[in-house]
């Protein structure tokens, strides 16, 4: 089955879902680099919740969500775009990278010291000139106490930052990284009833006590289509097209000398100097680009003639 994204919402309530399947599109990023089984987990988790929510907003822009933990995960980094390409990251602190085990927790992982934090970032394609990114930030922890998953954190972002009662269900393996979404949205939620039919309250109540019943053994075993019919199959539901994922970079080589002018000629003829050549390596897909020399001075040769280095006038005899 391809990987895809599916919205449905509730008919008698203001209540929305989602539920989406990342098979080829986690695969791409394990392909990439190999991950301890723990780490592995959760950067699928957070994966699938990323689609979930970028899937929500009606913005031409890319969703980054980071998250800063204070334990042997120093950060997590999924972007997904509108059109839900997608690509994402992990990085390991060097004294646990080779030892880090299988049974850890979230909290041990990401908040050990209660200072881990969580920071969704909206990045429009087409800013205005001085405008900036919308950024939200949440810590790990609740005035309960730390948060213990993905889904809790990102249900208390949605909660406190977005006043929308989210409900998230999360689950990631070798194979996929799977996820629900169910939003209770604001008054009516602009649900327009059925002739003959009626609001129905309850909704909410009855959908999360529904999604409660899913173990992620069952999310990772199972398509989509048999659990929205399982959890879902006495619901009034509208189902809209499913939307497909895949994962992309938007590294080049380009990109990588254009980064490296905004860096300046003296920088990056030091960095020749004493290395002989300069390389970049992307943390998300993995590939590295390397400068040589006369790379180098082709380079900046190249910004000095665009940045108006006019040629000499022709004269006439």
């Amino acid at each position: 089955m391809d990987d895809q994204l599916q919205k449905f919402i509730f008919a008698a309530a203001p209540v929305r879902g989602e539920i989406v399947s990342l098979r080829n599109t986690w695969q791409e990023v394990l392909a990439r680099r190999q991950y301890p089984v723990a780490v592995r987990d959760i950067l699928g988790e957070m994966m699938a919740a990323c689609a979930l929510l970028s899937a929500n907003l009606k913005f031409d822009g890319t969703m980054i969500m980071q998250i800063f933990g204070d334990g042997p995960i120093k950060m997590l980094v999924v972007q997904c775009s509108s059109d839900l390409t997608m690509r994402a990251t992990a990085k390991i602190s060097s004294e646990f990278d080779a030892t880090l085990g299988d049974s850890l927790s979230f909290v041990e992982l990401l908040n050990a010291s209660g200072h881990g934090r969580c920071v969704i970032t909206l990045d429009p394609h087409d800013k205005r000139p001085g405008q900036q990114p919308y950024q939200g930030i949440v810590p790990l922890s609740s005035q309960d106490g730390p948060l213990q998953s993905i889904a809790a954190v990102l249900e208390h972002y949605m909660h406190h930052s977005e006043q929308l009662d989210t409900r998230l269900w999360l689950a990631a393996d070798t194979e996929r990284a799977v996820g629900m979404l169910l939003q209770k949205l604001p008054g009516d939620g602009g649900i327009v009833p059925h002739s003959g039919e009626q609001h129905d309250s309850d909704t909410w109540e009855r959908v999360c006590v529904l999604g409660g019943t899913l173990s992620q053994e069952e999310l990772l075993r199972e398509e989509p289509q048999t659990l929205f019919r399982r959890l879902f199959w006495q619901e009034n539901v509208q189902h809209f097209a499913p939307t497909l994922t895949r994962f992309e970079c938007s590294c080049s080589r380009e990109r990588v000398g254009s980064m490296l002018k905004m860096l300046g000629r003296i920088e990056v003829e030091g960095v020749i100097a004493e290395q002989g050549h300069v390389e970049i390596h992307c943390e998300y897909c993995n590939q590295r680009y390397e400068f040589d020399p006369v790379d180098v001075a082709q380079l900046f040769a190249a910004n000095e003639v665009t940045a108006g280095v006019a040629p000499a006038r022709t004269q006439r005899h």
